[in-house]
């Protein structure tokens, strides 16, 4: 025999009446057979439904449930590569200082001050690096003297230099960046990968130094101005500041104003093309307009040495506000990352590794910064550094 199927389910909406029927041999209702089909719905309809909330709660179940990876799952290890023994994961960077507090004496106005804008020490913070002040004026025991034919004592410190912005161009400031960067190449050519970046001054001082020519700068319009960066035609960037930028991010760079300039001297391309030291030590990898629409070479990279020198300030997107017209967007912030990255990494390619101790009694944490942006122009902070030093 079959067994008994349950009858079909009652049509939506539909309402069975179960009615009681008097009666002289008895007072118990009477049970239509409506009222058994009735009976069967009652049990087989919440029985459907339990079902159907099991399933449901099954289901949630397992799709919540996190699986981890067994440590047989073919490729997986449980610890992490050996990093590579050829790079320096703790690069030291030194940036020279300028003479001046950075704020036109309202800080300090002693006449053996210098400072290093803050932003700079942040730049170099921000890809992984530390950073040693190279104090432009110390004493002689400490910078060597100017006939010693050994490297600059804090040099050997340091994995990669950095020349900041500024407007010193003569006496022992020139004379220090001009020592220093021929230490920079000496480093390069007994093996050491020792990078150089030189910014707006810097970039400035490089050209007259390269050039043999103290009056080769010319006069450009060019104080607190966001500008474009054109690219050399057909230039490879490989090897170069923007090796790490991405396509589209070069892109905007040529049309969009991303990069700050604050400078009022520079070189224009047919005098730079014009010097042969200049074109034999340097590739012009971009140029800028000033405010005149007069064109100047804004970045520079050497063809032999990991020596870049840029006219514009990456620095300051990130890490200055006190000028109107420093670009801020994530694209501008962009490109002071990949700045930075890049100098860094070729800062990790030194083999230099100097002594602890040594390294971290000449950190710039040792000395105290100076908040000068209330004023509301100029920098925002700045490390201030006399005869008599304030350490932290």
């Amino acid at each position: 025999m079959k067994p008994p199927q349950p009858p079909p389910l009652p049509p939506p909406c539909s309402v069975t009446v179960v009615t009681e029927h008097s009666s002289s041999s008895s007072s118990s209702p009477s049970i239509s057979p409506a009222t058994t089909s009735d009976m069967w719905n009652y049990i087989w309809i919440p029985f459907l439904l339990s079902l159907m909330k099991e399933v449901s709660s099954a289901n949630a179940a397992s799709e919540s449930k996190i699986f981890l990876p067994s440590a047989s799952v073919a490729g997986l290890t449980s610890s992490c590569p050996a990093p590579d023994p050829k790079l320096n994961y703790r690069p030291i960077i030194g940036i020279l200082s300028h003479p001046g507090d950075g704020a036109s004496g309202r800080l300090n106005n002693a006449t053996n001050a210098s400072y290093i804008a803050a932003s700079y020490v942040k730049f170099v913070e921000s890809a992984g690096a530390r950073v040693i002040p190279l104090i432009y004026n110390e004493p002689s025991e400490v910078l060597q003297s100017i006939t010693c034919s050994i490297a600059l004592q804090k040099l050997n410190l340091v994995n990669g230099v950095i020349f900041t912005g500024g407007w010193a161009k003569t006496g022992l400031y020139l004379d220090v960046v001009d020592r220093i960067f021929k230490q920079v190449l000496k480093k390069n050519d007994a093996g050491d990968h020792f990078p150089l970046l030189a910014i707006c001054l810097g970039f400035e001082l490089l050209t007259m130094i390269v050039s043999k020519n103290n009056d080769i700068l010319e006069g450009f319009s060019a104080s607190d101005q966001a500008s474009t960066l054109q690219f050399i035609k057909n230039i490879n960037v490989e090897g170069t500041l923007f090796q790490r930028f991405p396509p589209e991010l070069l892109a905007k760079m040529s049309t969009e104003c991303l990069v700050m300039q604050n400078h009022k001297f520079g070189i224009s391309p047919e005098t730079f093309q014009g010097n042969m030291e200049l074109c034999s030590f340097f590739k012009i990898l971009t140029t800028s307009v000033d405010e005149n629409n007069e064109v100047y070479v804004s970045t520079v990279q050497s063809k032999s040495y990991p020596v870049t020198a840029v006219q514009w300030h990456p620095e300051k997107n990130a890490f200055e506000w006190g000028l109107s017209m420093i670009p801020h967007s994530d694209d501008a912030v962009q490109v002071t990352q990949h700045a930075a990255n890049f100098f860094v990494s070729e800062a990790r390619k030194s083999y230099n590794r100097p002594p602890t101790k040594e390294v971290l009694d000449n950190l710039i944490y040792n000395f105290s910064p100076t908040y000068c942006g209330y004023a509301g122009k100029g920098y925002d902070e700045v490390y201030i550094f006399t005869d008599k030093i304030a350490r932290m």
